[in-house]
């Protein structure tokens, strides 16, 4: 069975395509005409004509309750759901059965920002920020731990119910 293709003549008469080029320009010439919007960024970071994004996912944050302990229960629902690969998880359990993170960290060079790990979580312990400033001179800084802080992606920080001392 063959297909049967129609071919569309082009109106060439009534096409201008001087008018519509002139029209383009005459757009363009209408925005050197307008006040300039360049931020001078770092030394202004915002102004009251440009915020951040309500749905901006910024840098992952551990939320800890009112002793200073993690929230995570270490279900290992964060890992399972990111699609990047990027978050190692190895859970540990106290005297009294309580479930933590003996190890939590987040590759940020791995992490596409997604959210799913703050979806999930049963606890909302993963809360993803509004820090939008992740730029580092060194690639060795690249790991976000439980407790927020950045550091070198092959030491790992252990969180526990009790925080060491010293």
């Amino acid at each position: 069975m063959a297909i049967g293709v129609k071919v569309m003549k082009r109106p060439t008469q009534q096409t201008s395509y001087l008018r519509a080029t002139l029209k383009g320009m005459a757009l363009t010439f209408s925005h050197l005409l307008r006040p300039k919007v360049t931020m001078q960024y770092p030394r202004g970071k915002s102004s009251k004509d440009w915020t951040l994004s309500s749905r901006w996912r910024g840098t992952h944050r551990m939320l800890t309750d009112e002793q200073g302990r993690a929230k995570c229960v270490a279900c290992g629902l964060c890992p399972q759901i990111c699609p990047a690969n990027c978050i190692k998880l190895v859970p540990g359990e106290d005297e009294e059965g309580n479930r933590y993170p003996l190890i939590y960290e987040i590759d940020e060079f791995r992490c596409i920002f997604c959210g799913y790990c703050q979806e999930v979580c049963p606890e909302e312990a993963i809360h993803v920020g509004v820090h939008y400033e992740n730029s580092e001179y060194s690639r060795t800084v690249s790991c976000t731990t439980s407790s927020g802080s950045r550091r070198r992606r092959t030491r790992f920080h252990p969180v526990g119910p009790v925080r060491p001392q010293g």
